[in-house]
């Protein structure tokens, strides 16, 4: 009978285990959503930053001379 106590034993020893990663595994996942929302708020930004040039560059190009010249020199 002494097989009994040994095997309980050894599956406390697995279920504190199972409960140890379950912690691990939750701290990774915050910390993951965390990047997450950090990533995507900076392609956000950037994205918004690549509007605002693209605005600003065809508002260049409107403004540029139908006949290729700029202040008196053929561009």
């Amino acid at each position: 009978m002494q097989q009994v106590p040994s095997e309980l034993d050894r599956l406390d020893e697995k279920i504190t285990d199972v409960i140890s990663l379950c912690g691990t595994l939750k701290t990774e996942n915050a910390q993951l959503k965390q990047q997450l929302a950090a990533t995507e708020k900076n392609i956000k930004d950037l994205s918004d930053r690549m509007a605002s040039a693209r605005i600003r560059l065809e508002q260049l190009i409107l403004q540029l001379p139908e006949d290729g010249r700029f202040g008196g020199l053929k561009v």
